[in-house]
């Protein structure tokens, strides 16, 4: 049976929150259980874990260091939300998961991929996603997005590293091509929306009931 945790991923600016609210109220409307979640985040620890990653002021993180807290926030994301809700037969949509530490930590830190690999299992116990949806934008509109919101920790740390990070999720969506759907965010967002919609109900059945 295919998982029913849907993640989306992509650099800020590429408009998950956008398509993630669409598909929160395409479900709704279907009657759909569901629940939506964010990382780092989703929980009481991982909203305090959230804070320390994403504060301007903690500027000297190391690549592990950095790399343990969002696993830890995702180990306990998943065993109080994620697995639970699975369980019960619900939906579980994630704003980023498994794919941000590769793309971030490990083709934008340089981290060995390997060791991430193996770190998310442990991080995960097997809640694989059953589908990713990848929003794909170039550095130049991400960064015109999201003019005039405050960047925070990740979000500054630069157009090299968001490029190496960008370069990574292509590679991933090449990787992963069974379960990562690479999407154009340029495109007009009903359309991108369509795209999404018409892979669920392909790979979960007719979802329009």
């Amino acid at each position: 049976m295919i998982s029913r945790l849907i993640s989306f991923e992509g650099i800020d600016g590429s408009g998950k929150s956008t398509q993630i609210d669409l598909l929160s109220a395409w479900l709704t409307e279907r009657n759909i259980e569901f629940v939506i979640v964010r990382e780092p985040g989703g929980t009481s620890i991982s909203e305090r874990i959230r804070d320390i990653l994403l504060d301007k002021q903690n500027l000297f993180f190391s690549g592990e260091s950095e790399s343990f807290l969002f696993l830890s926030a995702r180990a306990q994301l998943v065993s109080e939300v994620i697995r639970p809700a699975l369980e019960s037969g619900k939906f579980v949509i994630c704003d980023r998961f498994i794919d941000s530490t590769l793309a971030y930590q490990g083709y934008g830190r340089g981290m060995d991929l390997s060791q991430l690999e193996a770190m998310n299992n442990m991080a995960i116990g097997g809640c694989v996603p059953g589908q990713t949806f990848l929003l794909d934008v170039d550095i130049e509109n991400s960064i015109q997005r999201r003019s005039g919101n405050e960047d925070d920790r990740m979000e500054s740390a630069g157009v090299k590293f968001l490029s190496k990070v960008r370069e990574g999720y292509i590679q991933l969506s090449t990787q992963f091509s069974n379960r990562i759907n690479l999407l154009d965010s340029t495109e007009v967002k009903s359309s991108i929306f369509n795209k999404i919609t018409t892979q669920l109900c392909r790979v979960y059945g007719d979802l329009n009931v």
